[in-house]
């Protein structure tokens, strides 16, 4: 039984370094690219920035979740919930922040579809 539990150990352990590594590599890249974008004036940056920093937090959120399988102590315990429930609110207000960028990205989208329309019916009269 003892083989068993280390063998969790070792394998959550490898795991949480792993989507560490995951999360802490999405973020840096999605800022690099976020930066290339902003340089470029890409309208949709903080769209791409917000999608990238809730995708290295998912990642990271992950790794805390597994810390929990090989906690012991309940303050360890009350460590790493409080860490889960502050990423999980960054999480969720990212995700607003997201689907109220896709909304005016989409509003700013229907504008010019209508002023392309109204440009070629007052070009054919």
């Amino acid at each position: 039984m003892d083989f068993l539990h280390s063998l969790l150990a070792i394998i959550v352990d490898v795991a949480i370094i792993f989507f560490e590594f995951a999360g802490v590599i999405v973020i840096v890249c999605s800022g690099v690219v976020g930066v290339i974008r902003y340089i470029k004036r890409s309208p949709t940056t903080r769209l791409y920035l917000a999608k990238g920093m809730a995708m290295g937090l998912e990642f990271k959120l992950g790794s805390e979740i597994l810390r929990t399988v090989v906690l012991r102590d309940f303050s360890e315990i009350a460590t790493v919930a409080g860490i889960i429930a502050l990423r999980a609110a960054l999480t969720f207000l990212i995700h607003w922040e997201i689907k109220n960028e896709e909304a005016q990205h989409d509003k700013n989208i229907d504008e010019t579809k209508v002023l392309f329309k109204k440009s070629d019916k007052a070009g054919k009269d």
